[in-house]
C-alpha cells in the first residue's frame, strides 16, 4: 500500500539501517559524541526536565481534582485561580498544557501496553460502575448524562486514568533529566555515552515502580488503577510513551495537508510515523500546533549556556525554535537509545551464540523503524558561525 512521506526536508546524512544495528550492538551511541552535542543534549532536556514538572502537575491536578467534571474551564490553573495568573492566561504568557494533552491523546488513541490492556479489562470497568454510581447520587447532570449515553463516563474515566498515569510518567522524567544536568555540572557525566547511560540507569531504576491512582468521590476513596492491577512504570506506561508519541504520534493540521482517502495516511495506525523522532522542525508558532507549543514552553526555560550557542550560529536568534526542536530531536534519540539498550533481550557481551541472534533481532528491528526517521541529526552539528 503506498503511503506519502511527512517527510519535508532532510539537513544531512541518514545512517543506514545496518549502520544503526552496528552502533546498538557495539554500544556506541546513536548520537555522534561530540562537546557541542553533549551541550545541546544536557540543556535541552533541563529545560524540558522543567517544562516536564509543570507539565506532571497539572496533569495529576486534572485527573484528582477536576474528575468527572465535563466543563473543566479553569482546569490548566491547578487550583490557584487569581485575577494575575487569569491575565498572564489570557495574554498567553504560560505553559502550553495542551501540548501535555496531545500526548495523552496519543497514548490513549494508539492504545499499547499493560495500562491499555487493564483499561480494556472488566476489573476497569466494575471500578468505573462503582464510582459513577456513586457519583450520580450528587450530581444531576450526570445522573442525567448516564443514562442517554452510556459510555461517555466510562470514557472519562479512562481519560483521566491515561493522564494520571502520564502525570506520574513526567514526574520520573523530569527528575531525570534535571538530575542529568546537575550531574553534567559536578563533571559526573563528560560525554553522550555518559548521558545514555544516566538515563538507562534512571529508567532502570524506576522500571518497577508502581503506577497507581485513586479519587474521592462522595468522601469516600474510589480505586481507578488500584495496586492489584500490577501497572509499573516501565512495561505499563513509559513504552507505550514511547511508542505512541516518539514513534506513531498524530497527523495534525496547520503545517502539511494529507489526503487519507488518497492513502497519504496509512490506515494501520503501527505504521504511523509522525512522532517526535520523525518530525520535521518546522514550528511555525502557529496556534494549534503542538511541536511549536513545546518549542516555545521550552524557550521560557532555556539555559543560558544554550541560548549562547545558539545566538552564535547562522541566523542567531530568528529561528531559535528550530534549533531547540533539532536539539530536542537528538536528545530524545538518547532517551531512546537508553531505552533500548535497557530492554537488550541479552547483555551485549553475551557468549551465547543464541544470545546474540536475540539481541541482534531485537536491534535490526528497532533500526528498522529508526533509519527513516530523522536520523540525519545524528552526526550534524549546529549551523555555522557567520563571519
Amino acid at each position: 500500500m503506498p503511503v506519502i512521506s511527512a517527510e519535508l526536508v532532510r539537513s544531512g546524512g541518514m545512517p543506514a539501517a545496518e549502520e544503526l544495528t552496528g552502533r546498538l550492538l557495539s554500544g556506541h551511541t546513536l548520537l555522534r559524541d561530540t562537546p557541542e552535542h553533549l551541550v545541546e543534549v544536557v540543556d535541552v532536556l533541563a529545560s524540558y526536565g522543567e517544562v516536564l514538572d509543570a507539565y506532571s502537575i497539572n496533569l495529576i491536578y486534572q485527573a484528582e481534582k477536576q474528575f468527572l467534571n465535563p466543563f473543566p474551564v479553569f482546569k490548566y490553573f491547578d487550583g490557584d485561580l487569581n485575577l494575575a495568573r487569569l491575565w498572564r492566561h489570557l495574554n498567553h504568557d504560560r505553559i502550553n498544557f495542551e501540548y501535555a494533552e496531545y500526548c495523552m491523546k496519543a497514548m490513549l488513541w494508539h492504545g499499547t501496553g499493560g495500562l491499555d490492556a487493564y483499561l480494556d479489562s472488566p476489573a476497569f470497568l466494575d471500578h468505573c460502575r462503582r464510582i459513577i454510581a456513586r457519583k450520580r447520587r450528587r450530581d444531576p447532570l450526570l445522573a442525567l448524562l448516564d443514562p442517554l449515553a452510556p459510555s461517555f463516563l466510562p470514557e472519562l474515566i479512562r481519560t483521566a486514568a491515561t493522564v494520571h498515569a502520564l502525570g506520574q510518567f513526567w514526574r520520573v522524567m523530569s527528575d531525570l533529566f534535571l538530575d542529568l544536568a546537575t550531574a553534567e555540572r559536578q563533571g559526573r557525566v563528560r560525554s553522550i555515552a555518559d548521558v545514555v547511560a544516566f538515563i538507562q540507569q534512571g529508567l532502570v531504576a524506576a522500571a518497577a515502580q508502581p503506577i497507581t491512582y485513586g479519587v474521592e468521590v462522595a468522601g469516600e476513596h474510589c480505586w481507578v488503577l488500584p495496586p492489584e492491577a500490577g501497572l509499573t512504570f516501565l512495561v505499563d506506561v513509559a513504552v507505550p510513551y514511547v511508542e505512541a508519541v516518539f514513534l506513531r504520534g498524530m497527523p495534525f493540521f496547520g503545517t502539511v495537508s494529507f489526503n487519507a482517502q488518497a492513502q497519504q495516511i496509512s490506515p494501520d495506525q503501527a505504521r504511523f510515523t509522525y512522532g517526535a523522532l520523525y518530525a520535521d522542525p518546522l514550528p511555525t508558532m502557529g496556534a494549534g500546533i503542538p511541536p511549536s507549543l513545546l518549542m516555545q514552553d521550552m524557550y521560557r526555560h532555556l539555559p543560558e549556556r544554550l541560548h549562547q550557542m545558539y545566538r552564535q550560529c547562522s541566523r542567531g536568534e530568528g529561528d531559535v525554535h528550530v534549533k531547540i526542536c533539532q536539539s530536542f530531536q537528538k536528545s530524545m534519540f538518547c532517551v531512546t537509545n537508553a531505552a533500548i539498550n535497557g530492554t537488550m533481550p541479552h547483555p551485549l557481551e553475551a557468549p551465547d551464540p543464541a544470545h546474540q541472534a536475540a539481541n541482534r533481532a531485537y536491534a535490526e528491528a528497532w533500526a528498522a523503524r529508526l533509519s527513516v526517521a530523522r536520523t540525519d541529526c545524528l552526526d550534524e552539528a549546529l549551523p555555522p558561525v557567520l563571519d
